[in-house]
């Protein structure tokens, strides 16, 4: 997927959602350079205009970091690592009850370890180790 990020960032118009919330996907169906996926391309304008739709209520920012579970589980091995949480499909939940499509919990937990909303670095990792120093400096 990261190696589809420029083409993404060029179709859609530098992710602009007021663009994107306009955009016709029937030609972006046949852009080899893109997931040629109708449903999941329609999700995007779909997504675009939810967002929209939320700038009156404090945006997607303020519902997405309602969520947010800092400090989070501490976990020893990758494989204790869990690709949800009730935070992730509370969230997912509430995004889907907001308008957004394909946004299940695990989608969203991934989007809330993209954003820090969730500290699941393992045990031992020197990002935890200095999260952890930040956090005990600022007690």
């Amino acid at each position: 997927m990261l190696r589809k990020r420029p083409a993404l960032r060029e179709v859609f118009l530098d992710f602009d959602p007021a663009r994107v919330a306009e955009l016709d996907i029937t030609p972006l169906m046949k852009d080899e350079r893109l997931i040629r996926s109708g449903p999941k391309l329609r999700a995007c304008v779909t997504n675009a205009r939810a967002t929209l739709a939320l700038r009156d209520s404090g945006g997607l920012s303020e519902l997405v970091w309602s969520r947010a579970e800092v400090p989070g589980t501490a976990y020893d091995t990758w494989s204790d690592l869990p690709s949800s949480t009730p935070t992730s499909a509370a969230l997912a939940k509430a995004l889907k009850k907001a308008g957004y499509a394909f946004v299940g919990p695990t989608t969203v937990y991934s989007l809330m370890q993209a954003c820090g909303l969730v500290d699941d670095h393992l045990v031992g990792c020197p990002v935890r180790d200095e999260v952890e120093a930040l956090r005990a400096a600022s007690r």
